[in-house]
């Protein structure tokens, strides 16, 4: 059967069986967008995977945001009652926090009204983060940065602690003033403050709902939480007693161009509810799209050259109000090696051979539509340290080198070595890119037993340091490549960031001395050398920076998509007399 007739009959396979099942219906002013993974939680501590970045944030809210508009990004505030004073040495940050900011009501509290925020809250919040018990994957973010906070956490896990107990890091002078005092000049803070993980949360919620908080949220932000089907659906409506924002007036000329700033100064959030549908499969989101069941969606790589034409949107779909719109996708694609495995993690002819017989120039093409660079280094496109002109070794297809790695790796054309087990999430995607992958080890004796299971259990095993080999996908958390390159620090081993449990004492050291650092040469310079032992080691193989696609329907206003921030629902606007012309014709 020809590869171009599959997607079509999949289409009409999809259109038949949708005609006979109808979701809930709701209000014209909703907005619809499929997530490609199962949600597993709506605890802001497990925040780690692109379901939850796309939901946590409009229900949570921290003490700082990105401005929606501004490019390169800017830090702005929230929760807080403007940027916070720092101290000359950079070790102290004060933050007022604005007044009569309130939770949302709740049976938590003991008459049903949501209580008013205090700087306290976002201690216990924090502690909440650093609590072993929580197992956030989010500790990173104050790891050994907060006066206090590691200690107070050891003494946590032996029972020599506990909730009440201060932190001389982390203080509340008045209810409305949180003093945080560092150990060393941490230049990302503002940024990881945006980060769901610095949320704030009410502590009678995590003490009423307990193991079951993960699907009672209790935040600060635009939405609630309607209802949930597991693997179905989530429904956010309006919070009514949200303590309001606008939207941004100030934009480039390109944003008046565009009309992004038509609703500058504007009450938000303009969306009456907020559905999120669970659609790990391409070809579903694809066609709720299609018949206008979504209002925009990322391109699935099997309806790229059905959607786009010379890097614009084709004409049959231009002519329904359809819009293309590409957007910064500042991330790292790799296949990770388990460094404590017994085999990959100790022989690094093996995992130099395996780097050297894949060829990346294939699943950019076939999986990626040519949208993105091949990757050389975990430093993203266009990020601190990034040297366009900077090729890997092991990132050069040869075959015959490859196999002569195999013999100093000691297991010439595969002899004597065991199948590995190569983990996946449950997509059609992710198994096409695994076979592809077993296709071309194989040349050089290498075998592989793919398994694949949902995206929790997936990254349970990642967590636990079960899998041996995977693929994994880091978006930029912030602005810096300090944040790609955590993923190889020491101390951020699983079920910290760092997945594939490398550790290396020159790495480490590189990368405690940059983080002292302001953003500058000597800092770059430090991370090009990091760059270096990475490559020296190769505890993954890079393989892509992408470049984002997605389109919209014509009655979507205000999209202005950046991987890096979330919780922009709320600065977007359905036009209903549009959509309801535009459909007409879908």
């Amino acid at each position: 059967m020809s590869s171009n007739l599959k997607p079509l009959l999949t289409a009409i396979l999809l259109i038949l069986v949708g005609g006979c099942t109808r979701g809930p219906s709701y209000p014209e002013n909703s907005l619809q967008y499929p997530i490609n993974i199962n949600l597993k939680s709506l605890d802001p501590a497990q925040s780690s995977d692109d379901a939850t970045n796309e939901v946590i944030p409009n229900l949570y809210e921290g003490l700082l945001q990105y401005n929606y508009l501004k490019r390169p990004l800017t830090v702005e505030p929230l929760l807080a009652d403007g940027m916070p004073i720092v101290s000359k040495d950079r070790l102290t940050y004060t933050f007022k926090i604005k007044p009569g900011i309130r939770f949302q009501n709740s049976e938590v509290f003991s008459d049903g009204r949501g209580r008013e925020v205090t700087a306290q809250d976002f201690i216990y919040s924090w502690k909440r983060i650093a609590d072993p018990k929580t197992m956030s994957a989010g500790f990173w973010i104050f790891d050994g940065k907060i006066k206090g906070l590691n200690e107070w956490r050891e003494n946590l896990a032996k029972g020599a602690a506990n909730f009440d107990a201060k932190i001389e890091g982390l203080s509340a002078p008045d209810s409305h003033t949180l003093v945080i005092q560092l150990i060393r000049p941490y230049y990302q803070l503002p940024y990881v403050l945006t980060m769901d993980y610095a949320s704030v949360v009410a502590q009678e919620a995590v003490s009423k709902y307990g193991a079951e908080f993960l699907s009672h949220p209790v935040g600060t932000g635009p939405f609630l939480l309607e209802s949930w089907v597991r693997g179905g659906r989530v429904v956010l409506s309006k919070n009514p007693n949200w303590h309001g924002g606008t939207y941004p007036t100030e934009g480039s000329s390109e944003d008046q161009e565009k009309g992004l700033l038509t609703d500058s100064g504007k009450a938000l959030p303009f969306i009456e509810k907020l559905i999120f549908l669970e659609m790990p499969e391409d070809q579903p989101r694809w066609f709720h799209f299609i018949r206008g069941q979504v209002d925009f969606e990322i391109i699935p790589k099997d309806n790229y050259d059905a959607a786009v034409e010379k890097n614009s949107i084709r004409p049959d779909l231009g002519e329904k109000g359809i819009h293309l719109l590409n957007y910064p996708y500042p991330d790292i694609n790799y296949i990770a090696f388990n460094m404590q495995d017994p085999l990959l993690g100790k022989n690094v002819y093996l995992r130099k051979a395996l780097a050297l017989a894949y060829d990346t120039r294939l699943p950019l093409e076939k999986f990626y539509n040519n949208r993105g660079v091949i990757a050389q280094s975990p430093i993203a496109v266009d990020m601190d340290g990034y040297d366009p002109a900077f090729q890997n070794p092991w990132k050069v297809y040869d075959l015959e080198k490859a196999k002569q790695f195999m013999k100093k790796a000691g297991f010439p054309d595969g002899r004597g070595l065991p199948t590995f087990e190569y983990s996946i999430t449950s997509s059609a995607t992710a198994r096409q890119i695994a076979e592809l992958i077993s296709m071309q080890w194989q040349k050089i004796g290498v075998k592989l037993n793919i398994v694949a299971t949902s995206w929790p259990q997936f990254q349970e095993r990642v967590q636990a340091k079960k899998a041996q080999l995977f693929h994994m996908s880091w978006f930029a958390d912030y602005p810096d490549s300090e944040n790609m390159l955590q993923l190889l620090y020491g101390p951020n081993i699983s079920p910290g960031p760092n997945a594939a449990n490398y550790r290396n004492s020159k790495f480490d050291a590189l990368f405690e001395k940059a983080r002292l650092l302001a953003p500058g040469p000597e800092r770059t310079a430090l991370y090009r050398k990091m760059r270096d032992v990475f490559v020296e080691d190769m505890p993954w193989i890079p393989t892509v920076h992408r470049t984002g696609a997605l389109v919209e329907h014509g009655w979507l206003r205000n999209l202005k998509p950046h991987k890096t921030i979330h919780g922009f629902y709320k600065y977007l606007r359905i036009d209903v007399a549009k959509k309801r012309e535009l459909k007409r014709n879908l």
